[in-house]
């Protein structure tokens, strides 16, 4: 299994610096409510949640494109808001933050989704929604595509960041993976239901546990089982790599070379695992463009994951927590 240097990892940080990543997915606003439970309502058995503070993050692909940030990397988000307060909110959060966000539309039929959470005592008490699902309109799908085919030569990667809200589209999705190949870009893909099995010869397959049961009819319930599954999504997608996550198992890393990865988790605490999967795209997806083996990116994107589950709420990764984490265990 791979190891860092620390020479090995500051000269791999620091390629990072050199690399853009576009990021097309579904755009979201997460916001949080934090408070204290000191009684039951008298209305309903619920509790009641006095509000000590608000909030707001990177949700969805904003998150994926905030994690790029974080590791030195330019992102190009390239996504829908709505017409409305949040959409604008989070294009001033994703300008501030240093994102290029010539690829972010307005959809004046659709919100921009949000999803909102209370959190209490540090425990998640409940989370509200608000969003569209619908598939993008024909004219919606074609301004994005005309704006890929001009950036798609300047970028090192394409990352594909699907929560079935509607940005992942045909024929966007198919049209995209092929202007990519064209380029010769590295494409890495995180999957959800919808458009599952649509993903053909992208270089990096990312499901999680849940997602790949749906989607092949089987439990991951042993080794075998997710070994099983990996050949069955290297059969159907041809794709390079295919990096199944399994929670507090780690992943499993599936090469076109036949060779299979048993990559142990590294979270030393665990306290909320939203956005972990953006981490480990996004740090997955910096390391290969900047040239890292898949070997070496899956175990940095294992790390990463490692770290920020280790906070509240979908905290995005650092270079230099990044950098701690993986000198404190191999060195």
């Amino acid at each position: 299994m791979f190891s860092f240097s620390s020479d090995q990892l500051h000269s791999r940080l620091d390629a990072m610096r050199k690399v853009r990543i576009a990021v097309l997915g579904d755009l979201m606003l997460d916001r949080y409510l934090w408070g204290t439970v000191s009684r039951i309502s008298p209305e309903a058995p619920v509790p009641v949640v006095e509000i000590d503070e608000e909030s707001e993050q990177f949700g969805g692909a904003a998150n994926v494109a905030n994690n790029i940030l974080g590791l030195g990397a330019t992102a190009i988000p390239i996504g829908v808001i709505g017409e409305d307060s949040s959409g604008q909110r989070l294009l001033e959060l994703l300008k501030n933050a240093g994102c290029l966000t010539d690829g972010i539309l307005v959809d004046g039929d659709r919100p921009t989704t949000i999803k909102t959470r209370v959190i209490a005592h540090n425990q998640h008490v409940v989370r509200t929604d608000r969003e569209s699902k619908k598939d993008l309109e024909a004219a919606t799908q074609e301004r994005f595509l005309k704006f890929i085919s001009m950036i798609i030569k300047d970028v090192d990667a394409l990352l594909i960041e699907d929560y079935n809200k509607g940005m992942i589209a045909q024929p966007l999705l198919s049209r995209t993976i092929e202007l990519a190949r064209l380029h010769g870009v590295i494409i890495t893909v995180d999957p959800k239901f919808n458009h599952f099995f649509d993903y053909q010869r992208v270089t990096v397959f990312k499901p999680n546990r849940n997602e790949t049961e749906k989607a092949l009819g089987m439990k991951l319930s042993s080794p075998e089982n997710v070994r099983k599954a990996g050949a069955m999504l290297f059969e159907k997608l041809q794709c390079e790599n295919v990096l199944i996550t399994l929670g507090d198992h780690g992943m499993m890393l599936f090469e076109q070379s036949g060779a299979v990865h048993a990559i142990p988790s590294r979270a030393r605490h665990v306290h909320d695992v939203s956005g972990a999967g953006d981490t480990v795209i996004g740090a997955l997806t910096v390391a290969l463009a900047s040239g890292a083996s898949i070997i070496e990116a899956a175990i940095l994107a294992n790390y990463a994951a490692g770290v920020v589950v280790g906070e509240i709420g979908a905290v995005p990764i650092n270079r230099e927590k990044l950098a701690t984490a993986i000198l404190d265990h191999d060195v």
